[in-house]
């Protein structure tokens, strides 16, 4: 029924009204009805004035412009019966009169001034600067568009927003021109209401005269206190609405988009300016020293505005205030803890998690000197210039499960790694833990013999060439290494995406000739994984999908893509494994790497060496025995042999020596001294095999 009813007003009810003020023009009212007319005028101007306060954008008060037409043209048609019922009955109705007598007096001259003051603050002040603001706004609001609309689109196409959402800020922004547009010319409306107003009122003066001595045969005293006095207050009871509905005018042309109305705006940005306040107070107070001037009504403004001040919060307050205002709406905002929001992020797994036990909660507080955070984020761009792969954000929390001062890592809900970090603590390694007094451990990436000392031993330790590492360092220095053990496991299809798509910006055409075909994005992503298994970056990309997109051509057996791709890289792989232009290298004596190329045997899992157990086991005893006896030297090896057998020798040798990497005699390149480190010999049993060399 109310929605019936909306209909017919709009339809039928508010047309009436408006051709209802057109006939107000032309058709005589008795004085009883203009009364209530004038009730009605002066009412709708109030209510314009205070839905203008309110309002938090002028967009929210769109029919303001067609609205001042309609209250302009009915306040003239206001104009227009009184003008009538003054000059035909000398008397226009109870509101004119009492308007007259109480603002005018007995004075016709003190009327004619107000009146004058009252159209020059509505035209030359209000009514000239509220239609210069929307002129600029107008013309601001149209240039403008074109940004606003591409910003639009831009926010669709990355998804910021959907489909509905545009639609909504393309009809906003069309809105605002509009209602800007619309206000440019309703300003002139106003201006001519002022004009308009002046001329009836010298009509009224001037034909009331004429009819009062010509034709009534009055006084011209007489004529000029029956006659001028109501027109007088005729102007004046039409003149406080118009000047209502152009402070209306000027208050919605000047408002900013806010989430408050005018009011809530001027006492919270008042509010914030407790000071200014306080030295305003001050100096209205100060001007009662001033000899000439009453004490009084200065010494009255200037303490209220002192206590106006004081009554305000302090800015420690306000931005205590706003802060929990700000953490009570965000826990309103929270959803449930039972939703299926909160429920689906609780179950999932993060691929990387750093645990933490309750007493090294500390060194991730930043506010109590904490640098652990600041740290991962560190090292995840670090590691991604090293591996070549956006590392997971590292989900950080405490585990009140973990014994005290120990950590743990987990890769996909696993725990990997795991480690102590004791408060108060560093960590010394080298030959000065024994002469330190501290708890023996094992330093967590390498091993080496290492002690945990109380902090202040730290200069000491120093002193006696002991590597010193703090806490955070020790903790991300693990989980650093932890992320290059399994870099493999970290990379997802969506990172694969992320630099494809990195790939395609700069070269689009090997990505072209990539995937989808003859390559699919999980293809590729074993490819890469396979790399990273191995300790290869995967920094240039571009290379490796040359590599294999050449590869892919012939056969899209993983191995073998994996193999394409080193030996693209394989100048850049030796390199990695040099230390100063020097390359040590281990290899297989030349019969025993003959018999092992014989026993190559491909399968669905890749080329297998289809060996003796027990051969196979002495290869690979004797490969780990030899790499130990090298590395205790201070050099690191690795195994090089014919390219057939990388792959798989690789797979032998990584459970015993996950350290000895394996290359291709076709991977190394001429830019490196190549030293032989060592032979890998597998003699018949009861011989002794051969020894490590250099």
């Amino acid at each position: 029924m109310k929605t019936a009813r909306s209909v017919r007003m709009s339809q039928i009810g508010i047309p009436a009204a408006v051709v209802a003020v057109v006939v107000l023009m032309v058709v005589p009212v008795p004085s009883m009805v203009l009364d209530l007319l004038l009730a009605l005028n002066l009412t709708l101007a109030v209510l314009v004035l205070l839905v203008a306060l309110r309002v938090t954008r002028p967009l929210d008060f769109a029919v303001f412009p067609s609205l001042l037409l309609v209250a302009t043209l009915f306040r003239l048609a206001l104009n227009v019966s009184a003008t009538r019922l003054v000059l035909v009955d000398g008397f226009a109705g109870k509101v004119i009169e009492a308007f007259g007598h109480v603002v005018v007096g007995s004075s016709i001259v003190v009327g004619l001034v107000i009146f004058l003051i009252l159209v020059v603050i509505q035209f030359v002040v209000i009514t000239n600067g509220a239609g210069r603001v929307a002129e600029v706004a107008a013309r601001f609001t149209l240039d403008a568009m074109p940004g606003k609309q591409m910003a639009i689109d831009a926010d669709l196409n990355s998804g910021l927003i959907d489909e509905a959402q545009a639609r909504q800020r393309r009809a906003d922004v069309a809105a605002e021109a509009d209602f800007y547009g619309a206000m440019d010319g309703a300003s002139k409306f106003v201006k001519g209401d002022a004009i308009a107003a002046i001329v009836i009122t010298l009509v009224n003066l001037i034909g009331g005269l004429v009819i009062g001595v010509v034709q009534n045969g009055q006084a011209v005293g007489d004529a000029v206190a029956t006659y001028s006095l109501l027109s007088v207050g005729d102007g004046l009871v039409s003149q406080i609405p118009a000047l209502l509905l152009s402070m209306s005018t000027g208050i919605i042309v000047t408002r900013a988009a806010t989430d408050r109305d005018m009011g809530g705006d001027i006492l919270h940005q008042f509010g914030a300016q407790r000071g200014a306040i306080q030295l305003a107070g001050v100096v209205i107070m100060g001007l009662a020293l001033v000899p000439s001037l009453p004490k009084l009504p200065f010494l009255l403004v200037g303490g209220g505005a002192l206590v106006l001040a004081r009554s305000m919060p302090k800015l420690e307050e306000r931005e205590a205030a706003r802060k929990a205002q700000e953490a009570a709406e965000a826990r309103r905002d929270e959803p449930s803890p039972d939703s299926p929001e909160v429920l689906a992020q609780d179950i999932r797994v993060e691929p990387l998690e750093l645990e933490l036990a309750f007493d090294l909660i500390g060194l991730v507080d930043a506010d109590n000197g904490g640098d652990l955070l600041g740290r991962v984020k560190a090292l995840r761009r670090k590691l991604a210039m090293e591996l070549g792969i956006v590392i997971p954000l590292v989900r950080t929390r405490d585990n009140l499960d973990l014994p005290s001062h120990t950590y743990a890592i987990r890769v996909h809900g696993v725990e990997v790694a795991r480690g102590e970090a004791p408060a108060g603590h560093v960590l010394v390694i080298g030959d000065a833990v024994h002469h330190l007094d501290g708890t023996p451990t094992r330093e967590p990436v390498f091993g080496l013999e290492a002690k945990w000392v109380a902090a202040h031993l730290r200069g000491r330790a120093e002193a006696l060439d002991g590597t010193v590492v703090d806490r955070s360092s020790v903790i991300t220095t693990h989980l650093a290494e932890t992320v290059r053990r399994h870099a493999a496991d970290l990379l997802g299809r969506e990172d694969v995406k992320l630099l494809v798509d990195a790939v395609r910006a700069t070269h689009p055409q090997v990505v072209d000739e990539l995937t989808p075909s003859p390559l699919s994005l999980g293809e590729v992503q074993r490819c890469l994984k396979g790399l990273l298994a191995e300790g290869v970056a995967i920094r240039d990309l571009v290379r490796i999908f040359e590599a294999i997109s050449l590869r892919a051509r012939v056969s899209t057996d993983a191995d073998g893509l994996v193999e394409a791709a080193r030996l693209a890289l394989g100048p850049a792989i030796a390199a990695s494994h040099a230390a100063g232009g020097d390359l040590h290298v281990l290899t297989f004596e030349p019969r025993l790497e003959q018999r092992l190329l014989e026993a190559l045997r491909p399968s669905e899992s890749g080329v297998q060496l289809a060996l003796d157990p027990f051969l196979v086991e002495r290869v690979v005893t004797e490969a780990a025995r030899v790499s130990r006896s090298v590395e205790e030297t201070g050099v690191q090896p690795v195994l090089v042999c014919a390219q057939p057998l990388r792959r798989p020798v690789r797979r032998l040798v990584e459970s015993t020596a996950p350290q000895l990497a394996v290359l291709a005699y076709q991977e190394l390149g001429g830019h490196l001294r190549l030293t032989t480190a060592g032979v890998v010999d597998v003699e018949p049993a009861g011989a002794s095999p051969v020894q490590a060399v250099g």
